[in-house]
């Protein structure tokens, strides 16, 4: 992946006390980005334009 979309500094925050995989942050960004898609499909198929929470 080219991009990573989540903020690995974060991770390490809210892992609490748990270190982090080096390839942890690929995956989770994989993961976030087909959560995404997911929500942009629902949200055109109900003819909308907006991508919102309820779309998770």
């Amino acid at each position: 992946m080219a991009d990573t979309i989540v903020v690995r500094s974060r991770i390490k925050e809210h892992a609490q006390g748990c270190n982090v995989s080096g390839d942890f942050a690929e995956a989770l960004s994989r993961d976030v980005v087909g959560l995404i898609k997911k929500a942009a499909e629902r949200a055109k198929a109900n003819n909308r334009k907006t991508v919102s929470s309820r779309d998770l």
